[in-house]
């Protein structure tokens, strides 16, 4: 018995906000054994049509949607009624719900929340800005920064700031050597933005530094794999962190977008204290 359901993700826009929710759905169940097919502007009774045609065929099939034109949602509804395929719809009574409390209607506007605003720009920069501000460059302006964040080698600098510059906030990492690797102008002023640390387990990172000296084929720098060297540079980070009475997370256990969480959380609080 086939017990593989065919999951049919259909969007009007580019699909990005259903696939999370997706996403956010299947950790929730431990086993399950499944296979996506994605629709992206999905925006005609033709294309859903056909969709629903290759659905038919597998009596697992589920489709979730998210499509805010009312009508073409009402006919995904009816016509997957017909075909007894579940259809769910993930934003439909949510914007139905926050129209009543606001007292207005929706636009309905497919890709709404991909306009080119000032939000949107904002955000380009930010991660523009961001990717120069990668692994210590471009110090020199280090003080535009919203966050800074600082850490050992491999504690996820780069793919947290990254993050975070998606959500709109210019990031700068800088590697933690030592002391004196620090740019002079956040020695002399810890809080001239938010600074945040990043440390993890010793044991962790020794795994962490392996792998990544066997994908560029190292085998020389003994000396950066070496747990008993990972231990002192931590302890040292930990004592920094301290000196300059920086916020620090440990991220062993931390996803990128938790540790991001973390993060925002604590420029919350600068921001709030700096007023």
């Amino acid at each position: 018995m086939n017990n593989t359901y065919q999951i049919y993700l259909i969007s009007d826009s580019t699909g990005e906000t259903l696939d999370r929710i997706f996403l956010a759905l299947k950790a929730q169940f431990s086993n399950i054994d499944y296979e996506v097919s994605q629709f992206s502007f999905t925006r005609t009774e033709n294309q859903i049509l056909k969709i629903l045609d290759k659905a038919k065929n597998n009596k697992n099939s589920v489709i979730l949607y998210t499509i805010v034109d009312n009508n073409l949602a009402k006919y995904l509804a009816n016509a997957g009624e017909k075909k007894n395929i579940p259809c769910f719809s993930v934003l439909g009574n949510l914007i139905l719900n926050f129209s009543k409390i606001l007292n207005q209607r929706a636009s309905h506007e497919p890709s709404g929340q991909h306009v080119l605003n000032d939000e949107y720009y904002d955000r380009i920069e930010a991660i523009q800005f961001t990717m120069s501000h990668d692994d210590g460059n471009s110090i020199s302006d280090i003080e535009k920064s919203d966050i800074i964040l600082i850490g050992v080698s491999r504690t996820s600098k780069t793919p947290t700031s990254i993050y975070l510059a998606n959500k709109g906030f210019k990031t700068s990492n800088i590697p933690l050597v030592n002391e004196n690797s620090l740019p002079e102008k956040i020695k002399q002023n810890p809080q001239l933005t938010c600074v945040v640390g990043l440390n993890t387990e010793p044991e962790r990172l020794v795994d962490i530094r392996k792998n990544r000296m066997s994908s560029l084929k190292e085998t020389e720098n003994r000396t950066y794999t070496s747990i008993e060297n990972i231990k002192k540079e931590i302890i040292d980070a930990k004592k920094t962190f301290q000196k300059y009475k920086w916020p620090s997370i440990d991220v062993t256990r931390k996803s990128v977008e938790e540790t991001a969480a973390s993060i925002i959380k604590i420029h919350e609080i600068y921001l709030n204290n700096v007023k």
